[in-house]
């Protein structure tokens, strides 16, 4: 018999910490739901009231900056890796492949940075002219 996969210990393949407020990403949350039909994502809301980031080992802040994963080691991945992860869990190699080309990676990591610096903006959660990470993402409890 082979050896045992952490997937295969854990369930998952992948964990995303996700922002359960953002409209924008809850779009790509719910169609990630959707296609996981063999449980290879964990799906954590750090908007969800009683999440402990400080339990996750990371701040609230570093967060919301930008997507964040963890692997079954406990690995944690950030920005377009995760949606590769992501992609490739609910069968989407083909075009996680395409996503790792020359200049492709590049495009890809440039443009989620921008978005990710103006995602409270362009999905209408700033107040006043100020954006910033919701109270609610500071407070400690129990894990969603």
């Amino acid at each position: 018999m082979g050896s045992t996969s952490a997937s295969a210990t854990t369930g998952w393949k992948v964990e995303v910490f996700y922002d359960g407020d953002c409209p924008l990403c809850m779009r790509e949350i719910r169609m990630l739901m959707g296609r996981d039909r063999q449980g290879a994502i964990r799906f954590t809301n750090i908007a969800e009231p009683g999440f402990d980031a400080q339990a996750v080992g990371l701040d609230p802040s570093t967060l919301m900056k930008k997507i964040h994963g963890r692997l079954p080691n406990g690995d944690f991945i950030e920005g377009v890796e995760v949606f590769r992860r992501l992609y490739d869990a609910v069968g989407f190699g083909g075009l996680v492949k395409v996503s790792r080309a020359p200049g492709v990676s590049q495009v890809l990591d440039a443009a989620y940075s921008i978005f990710a610096k103006n995602r409270l903006r362009l999905t209408g959660r700033c107040e006043g002219g100020a954006c910033e990470v919701p109270s609610h993402a500071h407070a400690g409890g129990r894990k969603a």
